[in-house]
């Protein structure tokens, strides 16, 4: 077989960067070293992979369809080799872990520290981004495991309903809703629709959450302003800026100091799950299997 792992390598580092000059630095060759890998492997294939604009290189149909199965085979051949080929990796190693930003800001550094301490060797990078983000660095074998706090629509992914959780509508306690209300009556329907809220972007799963569990009740949401992370619409809201639909976790610290309150509403009680997702196509190393049975069984 005239196809290496080395060729699709280059081939990938090519399709991240745009150009075989950046390629080069991350494969650690020249780059003529890298241009002549790659014009092997499209002579190989008798095909081109990838549209040359300007000094641009941008992949094609051909290289769109081979992207996802390269992905695959170098993630084998890094996976074979840290099991059995350097030392110590069986035991040790790296994981790489990509997280939404929910989880990631609040949930999975205690879960690291306390995975970590039983397995102090285990070294680990961690990307945060929202779920749709997430999503596409586990199908392109860019990160070993996901763990997302939205539903998941790609195709080819194994997904696996984690942990539940609970979401609050919350308020600044100056907030005319709040003061409007009297007694232990509860916040309506009616009011809620008129309220102005604080949304996460399009592609974030407490966006999409938020939408699937307030959109069968209230049937629109008048956003006021978006932001690219919980954190932020927490402090917004505690501004005064507007409603927010917010886990849990996320709004623990200020409900307790007072600086929100969560509204009694006529809605029931909202939640969502949390998920853990990888490839179907990936081999799951022991370490990858010690840590998605370690998270299942965490909370």
């Amino acid at each position: 077989m005239r196809l290496t792992i080395r060729q699709l390598q280059i081939f990938l580092a090519v399709a991240q960067s745009g150009s075989t000059t950046a390629a080069a630095d991350q494969v650690a060759l020249s780059q003529s070293a890298t241009s002549a890998a790659l014009n092997e492997l499209e002579n190989l294939l008798d095909c081109r992979l990838f549209d040359r604009v300007g000094k641009r290189l941008i992949l094609n149909d051909n290289g769109r369809l081979l992207l996802p199965q390269a992905a695959q085979v170098v993630d084998a051949a890094k996976t074979i080799e840290q099991q059995f080929l350097l030392p110590g990796m069986a035991q040790g190693g790296g994981l790489q872990i990509g997280s939404s930003t929910t989880i990631g800001s609040y949930l999975l550094p205690s879960l690291i520290a306390s995975y970590r301490g039983q397995h102090s060797e285990l070294q680990v990078r961690v990307t945060i981004a929202n779920t749709a983000d997430i999503v596409a660095a586990v199908v392109n074998f860019e990160v070993d495991v996901g763990l997302i706090e939205g539903p998941c629509h790609a195709p080819g992914l194994q997904v696996e309903p984690w942990i539940l959780d609970e979401l609050l509508i919350v308020s600044s306690p100056e907030h005319p809703i709040v003061k409007d209300i009297r007694g232990d009556k509860k916040i309506g329907v009616a009011q809620l629709r008129e309220a102005e809220w604080l949304l996460r972007e399009p592609g974030s799963g407490t966006r999409e959450a938020v939408e699937q569990a307030l959109l069968p009740h209230l049937h629109h949401l008048r956003q006021s302003c978006e932001f690219g992370n919980s954190e932020a619409i927490k402090h917004a809201t505690a501004a005064g800026l507007g409603l927010s639909c917010l886990s849990q976790a996320v709004v623990a610290d200020f409900l307790q100091s007072g600086r929100l309150v969560a509204l009694n509403t006529t809605l029931p009680r909202l939640h969502r799950h949390f998920y853990l997702i990888h490839s179907k196509h990936k081999i799951l190393s022991l370490r990858l299997m010690q840590f998605l049975a370690f998270c299942r069984g965490w909370s």
